[in-house]
């Protein structure tokens, strides 16, 4: 059947399109829509929302099948990769930066956390505010003030109805769905708490903070159970075991320790690290047991045998945040305090090497790191005041997935390179770092200054050292002439 054709003359707009028309068509030509790619992680999340109990329960999560559709409607129901029984685990390094958030007065991101069903992702700032982003096209909603002093944590109840946040200043908030406080407390002499995690049923929490002391609390009365002492300074992190009445730590004075919360007693110490453990998480299954540390290693133990897997050395600086992938139990993300993250595979065909890695992500260091729940994204935040939503690259782009870590993200070579700084190492960094940020920004390149040395650390390709030389030996110039005319000038 032919189409009828428009005439081009007689009409009141271009091609003969009316005034409305003309303008629609301007709009959807003009329109431009971020787009995810929504691979295998979510295809196999989708098929469990829909033929799967929804239970929040972690030891009933893989239940059977309740919702079976007819049998003669089964074949046109079937997804490309229904077979598949896990996500393929190259699909699951995330080295594409998919958008940056730079919200207006922004501070250092201490910590996030994506919303139930991952619409939305909340990020909590250095000023103790919320800020509330779009999961999907990543656009700025809201901004609100929640704490008094700086965000140190967040954690979502298995359920999803309640949210709980800490500060700086010993402070616990309830929060229900719609980011409305609930309930207010002050624990842990007023000093900071650094983790909150819930019990697998909900009835309690246990949070830590920086006076050494591991608490337990009940949900419903809001009122604290039990005090577990035992570490030797502040403690940086705590995670309640999945499925078991076992919580695990990690204190500054480089211990891990495994708490009973009912007996109130601690059962294991592991003594795997050298310097301050920043982080702990326990795996789905319930029988690995991570740790990160300011050592530069990560390690991973079995609970069952009490014994360390492998230890995971990839980061030339401080860990500073994990997370497990939501589907594939044997994946995880790490951030480093260099701003560099890391992905890893651990399982039987895994290795103790990065399987993707991406060296500039961020130009400090990365606070917190959580996939979305259909683990087709990630979400990081950062001290240079920024959250990046990372992706799986492109079709035919293998930017983070090469075996070599010297080479950039085409090919070329990365070089290390000094600057001799002087009396001027104030200047290059600037107030805050802003100085040096932008210049990461600009050049592409990893900076870092040694203030003992007084030198200026240079990482990139050839033409961006060369780059990078030019625009600081023009600050320093400049620097230095003004130096010069302010001490001719007469006073």
């Amino acid at each position: 059947m032919s189409l009828p054709k428009v005439s081009n003359a007689g009409g009141p707009g271009p091609g003969g399109l009316s005034a409305d028309d003309a303008e629609q068509e301007a709009a959807e030509r003009n329109l431009i829509r971020r787009c995810v790619d929504f691979h295998t992680p979510a295809v196999i999340d989708l098929q469990n929302r829909l033929f799967r109990k929804a239970c929040r329960s972690h030891h009933t999560r893989h239940s059977a099948e309740y919702l079976q559709p007819h049998s003669s409607c089964l074949r046109r129901m079937g997804l490309p990769i229904s077979n598949v029984a896990a996500p393929i685990p190259s699909e699951l390094y995330l080295t594409y930066c998919a958008h940056v958030t730079r919200a207006k007065n922004s501070t250092p991101i201490l910590c996030l956390s994506w919303t139930p069903g991952g619409r939305r992702l909340l990020t909590g700032n250095q000023e103790g505010e919320f800020t509330l982003w779009d999961g999907i096209h990543f656009s700025f909603e809201l901004i609100m003030s929640a704490h008094d002093t700086t965000f140190r944590s967040m954690a979502w109840s298995h359920n999803k109805n309640y949210l709980l946040t800490s500060d700086g200043a010993g402070n616990i908030k309830y929060w229900s769905p719609s980011i409305a406080p609930v309930q207010s407390i002050d624990s842990h002499n007023n000093q900071a708490i650094h983790s909150l995690s819930f019990s697998p049923a909900d009835t309690k929490f246990v949070s830590c903070g920086d006076d050494a002391t591991v608490r337990v609390w009940d949900w419903a009365t809001h009122t604290e159970e039990r005090v577990m002492e035992g570490h030797g300074w502040d403690v940086k992190s705590a995670h309640w075991h999945p499925r078991s009445s076992v919580i695990a730590t990690g204190s500054k004075d480089n211990l891990v320790k495994l708490w009973d919360p009912r007996a109130g007693n601690c059962l294991s110490t592991l003594y795997g690290h050298r310097n301050t453990v920043t982080k702990v998480a326990w795996n789905d299954n319930g029988n690995w047991l991570l740790t990160a540390s300011r050592d530069q290693v990560i390690k991973l133990y079995d609970i069952r045998a009490m014994k360390e897997i492998s230890s995971l050395k990839g980061h030339n600086k401080e860990v500073t945040s994990l997370a497990w992938h939501p589907l594939n139990q044997t994946v995880f993300a790490s951030g480093g305090m260099d701003g560099t993250l890391l992905f890893w595979n651990v399982g039987a065909k895994g290795s103790e090497e990065p399987a993707a890695k991406v060296p500039f992500a961020h130009d400090m260091a990365i606070w917190d790191l959580q996939w979305h729940p259909a683990g087709h994204m990630l979400a990081t935040g950062s001290n240079d005041r920024q959250t990046k939503f990372w992706a799986r690259n492109r079709l035919g782009s293998s930017q983070g997935l090469g075996t070599d870590d010297r080479k950039g993200t085409e090919g070329v070579e990365v070089l290390d390179a000094e600057i001799e700084l002087g009396n001027h190492v104030g200047i290059v960094i600037g107030r805050r770092g802003q100085t040096i940020i932008s210049m990461q920004r600009a050049t592409g390149t990893k900076m870092h200054v040694d203030q003992l040395r007084k030198v200026l650390l240079i990482q990139g390709t050839a033409r961006q050292i060369e780059t990078v030389k030019k625009r600081v030996n023009a600050l320093l110039d400049r620097v230095s002439s003004e130096e010069r005319r302010d001490g001719m000038m007469p006073m």
